[in-house]
């Protein structure tokens, strides 16, 4: 199979989350080992830090890479969703994985991956964990993909778990409550390895404290420390990523505890540079200027509030929102967060998960009852533009989904 063949064989033939959602979740890590197994478990054979969390994960993950890459270290990165290209889920020191290396593989292990059959995101686990131990990596910044006590990536023993801002997302599959939540965020605790938790909160805070106890794992609650965010320059915009910055430094800080070698010098080097250095992309980014355009990923209540509190700065005379969503999100409550009084033109990405008009507008009228309805990302979002003037401010957001199809991302 040439590469667009093998993606063809990775989309349809095995289950994925971010196309059919909730049935392709595993709800146990037999595949990832007996995929591991076969593979002579890779993900023994390098360093690691662990990341999980509803908000930041990815940006915080990027962030510890960018700082690594710095300071010479071989690094790899996990990460998921990807956005425009499968490969930018696996990278090195920024490097996305070959495509001939993603045919390879497929090719190597068909045998073992028509037999175990993995969902998707199994098998992206099992060839990242691969590919790191194949290219000997320094350490690898492995990024859950979905909670984290069965989420694939967690079957690493890591120098360092970070778990990030808990909110209520995913709730059909990690539970209806923050502590629910925490349970399955704080599954990547492992015996002796110190945990870093990023944001202080009431109803989870206990579970993290129970489970690193009952690991004998030392916990670090970052925001409770003498951390000063504002003294660190990130090239990453957005209210949002300062709250990710002590959860950083304390993890940062932890490293170097366990024989990291870094300075100063490279640290502030590595969280200025994080978008050049990884190929970050998708977080408060702009996409146009003249009417300023900028688009995010963010997709739950939490992070929508991010978003909402950074608009509410700015300074510019008409809102646009163009939005989309999947259709498992409760958009009421995302709806109802939003200025009153801005343009709003709706689309739908193109993808199964993606919330059709049928279902959305009748809940949308009763928010945004002059909204405009135009299928197409690029489309919406070139109508908003057109019948905006330059002193106006454009959001594109909503889903993951949308910010992937943005064409100039």
């Amino acid at each position: 199979m040439n590469y667009e063949q093998t993606l063809d064989f990775l989309f349809n033939s095995l289950p994925m989350y971010q196309r059919v959602g909730a049935k392709a979740f595993k709800k146990d890590l037999t595949n990832t080992l007996a995929l591991c197994e076969a593979l002579c478990n890779p993900q023994d054979k390098f360093k690691s830090v662990h990341i999980a969390g509803t908000n930041g994960k990815g940006s915080s993950s990027h962030s510890i890479a960018a700082v690594l890459q710095s300071a010479g270290y071989k690094t790899g990165l996990y990460t998921s969703p990807h956005l425009k290209s499968f490969t930018e889920r696996i990278r090195i020191n920024g490097i996305e994985i070959d495509k001939a290396a993603v045919v390879q593989f497929v090719a190597d292990n068909k045998v073992a991956i028509e037999t175990i059959k993995p969902s998707f995101f199994e098998m992206t686990v099992a060839m990242a964990f691969d590919h790191f131990a194949k290219e000997k990596v320094d350490v690898a910044i492995i990024e859950t993909g979905l909670g984290g006590r069965l989420d694939s990536t967690n079957i690493i023993t890591p120098e360092l778990c970070l778990i990030t801002n808990i909110s209520l997302d995913h709730t059909d599959m990690l539970g209806d409550t923050l502590a629910a939540i925490a349970v399955e965020k704080a599954g990547i605790i492992k015996p002796s390895v110190p945990v870093v938790i990023g944001t202080t909160q009431s109803e989870t805070t206990p579970v993290f404290i129970k489970t690193a106890a009952n690991n004998g794992s030392a916990i670090t609650f970052a925001d409770q420390g003498d951390i000063d965010a504002s003294s660190f320059v990130l090239d990453l915009l957005g209210k949002a990523h300062l709250k990710n910055i002590p959860g950083i430094i304390e993890s940062l800080t932890i490293l170097r505890q366990k024989g990291f070698e870094f300075s100063d010098e490279q640290l502030s080097h590595g969280l200025s540079k994080v978008q050049a250095l990884t190929g970050l992309k998708g977080r408060w980014q702009v996409i146009n200027s003249t009417p300023l355009t900028i688009c995010d990923t963010g997709h739950n209540v939490n992070a929508f509030q991010y978003i909402i509190d950074q608009i509410a700065s700015m300074t510019f005379n008409q809102l646009t929102l163009v939005l989309g969503f999947v259709d498992d999100k409760n958009i009421a409550s995302l709806l109802g967060m939003l200025p009153k009084d801005a343009a709003v033109y709706f689309c739908e990405a193109n993808v199964p998960r993606a919330m059709n008009f049928e279902r959305l507008a009748p809940i949308a009228k009763a928010f945004f009852p002059k909204a405009t309805y135009i299928k197409d990302v690029n489309e919406a979002i070139n109508n908003a533009q057109q019948n905006a003037h330059n002193d106006d401010f454009i959001f594109v957001g909503g889903s993951t989904f949308v910010v992937a199809e943005i064409e100039n991302l």
